[in-house]
């Protein structure tokens, strides 16, 4: 698999270096205002596409989050499709302002990835989780327990990214793709986890711990 471990996320560099050439354009065609909105755009485009290293926890048996953002939903839900049974439901909102590179929640193998097309709603609403467009990751524990978690479009949101393939055995922390400016995710967790966030809370990307696996 490529290494995604450069400071800005490869994807960015399609919008940073036309921003950047239309940056130098304006300037070299005597357009100094057109010049410095063009370079705060680039600037922010650059800012928003940061990857930056992280130092993920050690501790056996804990779900750290998949994304930068805030905790707007948790609660109990029940699946039919790519998972089955009772599960927790763990809901991130993600605004332009997160780091929107994604993690591996908890170390195992990758069962599944569903993408899903749909429509670019709110991420912040709960129908999003349905009618949104989408990207499912199912990851399956050394005891046997699955894990699901989802990339969710937003409302500005046009590109779901996902580095990992079905199959892949991937570690708790490491980078699994991102959704370009503004989005969410979905995580569900076996129905015995121990939950350590509540509503509200601000989470980081492979550092936050979520839950613990009982």
């Amino acid at each position: 698999m490529k290494n995604h471990k450069g400071i800005i996320a490869s994807e960015g560099f399609l919008f940073i270096i036309p921003l950047s050439i239309l940056t130098l354009l304006a300037l070299f065609l005597g357009f100094p205002k057109g010049a410095v909105i063009a370079f705060v755009v680039t600037l922010f485009v650059t800012w928003f596409f940061r990857n930056p290293e992280i130092k993920t926890p050690e501790e056996k048996g804990v779900v750290v989050s998949p994304a930068d953002g805030k905790v707007i939903r948790i609660g109990n839900v029940h699946e039919d499709d790519l998972l089955h049974g009772a599960f927790i439901k763990i809901s991130i909102f993600m605004n332009v302002f997160n780091v929107h590179v994604n993690r591996i929640p908890y170390s195992g193998t990758v069962k599944a990835i569903r993408y899903k097309k749909g429509r670019f709603i709110s991420a912040n609403l709960d129908k999003a989780s349905s009618l949104n467009e989408q990207n499912a990751i199912v990851i399956v524990t050394e005891e046997g327990q699955e894990i699901l978690t989802v990339q969710i479009a937003g409302l500005i949101a046009r590109r779901i990214v996902c580095w990992i393939k079905e199959g892949m055995r991937v570690e708790r922390g490491n980078r699994l793709g991102l959704i370009r400016f503004g989005s969410r995710l979905d995580i569900y967790l076996p129905p015995e986890s121990i939950i350590m966030v509540k509503i509200g809370d601000k989470v980081k990307a492979g550092e936050t711990v979520l839950g613990a696996l009982h």
